[in-house]
């Protein structure tokens, strides 16, 4: 589904992000990206969501190299991938139902095909009943699960969450996963990047660490500090 082959970045200021990464993130799996800040965890990310490019190797996305593609090429690639954010980025004056039909709207999606695939994903979340409701009325787990609804409603393949219970309490956190867990096992591909280690100690999916731009551990049920 992903592969990172021999990726090297640097950026502009010659900081070294990433150092000969091999990686390979199967279809239907559920992984964890954990490491220190500045460990290199943003620029996998970035360069899953084509923000940023190689300076040398390959991305390969479902045994095609996207590692290159021009910039008209972009838009249709990320409709393969979802992805959540620490903080919601959910436009306040839109409701539930129209904060996720906007994602499809964007990209041509028709109404007919919107009413049938926004109601699926608030469902798949748990938000049927809030579909009416404002960001500003919604908790920060509901608001988080409003987000996760935008980025599944057009079926991708991939989603990457950056950091995803950042801003919630741990209660609110393991309600989000959960959520995440289903998304998941209805065989949607998962790569989460953060720095919860209750979350990562519980769960017990694969866990890939990074540190100073180079994998140091990949590990299929692992923990966040290899304790176990």
């Amino acid at each position: 589904m992903i592969k990172f082959v021999d990726v090297t970045k640097v950026y502009d200021n010659n900081t070294l992000a990433l150092k000969n990464v091999n990686l390979t993130i199967e279809k239907g799996a559920f992984a964890f990206l954990v490491g220190s800040s500045g460990a290199g965890k943003s620029t996998i990310i970035k360069m899953l969501f084509k923000e940023i490019e190689p300076t040398h190797g390959k991305l390969i996305l479902n045994d095609t190299d996207v590692t290159n593609l021009n910039k008209n090429q972009i838009p249709f690639y990320r409709r393969k991938i979802g992805v959540i954010f620490q903080d919601f980025k959910l436009i306040p004056t839109l409701n539930v139902y129209e904060n996720v039909a906007f994602a499809l709207r964007v990209i041509g999606v028709s109404t007919k095909d919107i009413k049938k695939k926004v109601p699926m994903a608030l469902s798949l979340v748990g938000l049927s009943d809030k579909f009416r409701s404002f960001p500003s009325q919604l908790s920060g787990g509901e608001q988080q699960r409003v987000s996760i609804a935008r980025a599944i409603v057009n079926d991708p393949n991939i989603l990457i969450a950056d950091e995803p219970t950042g801003n919630l309490d741990p209660e609110t956190a393991m309600g989000v996963m959960d959520t995440l867990d289903n998304v998941n096992k209805n065989g949607t591909t998962i790569l989460m990047a953060t720095h919860a280690r209750d979350i990562v100690d519980s769960m017990r999916k694969r866990v890939i660490a990074i540190e100073n731009g180079t994998i140091i551990r990949d590990e299929l049920r692992g923990t966040y500090d290899n304790e176990f």
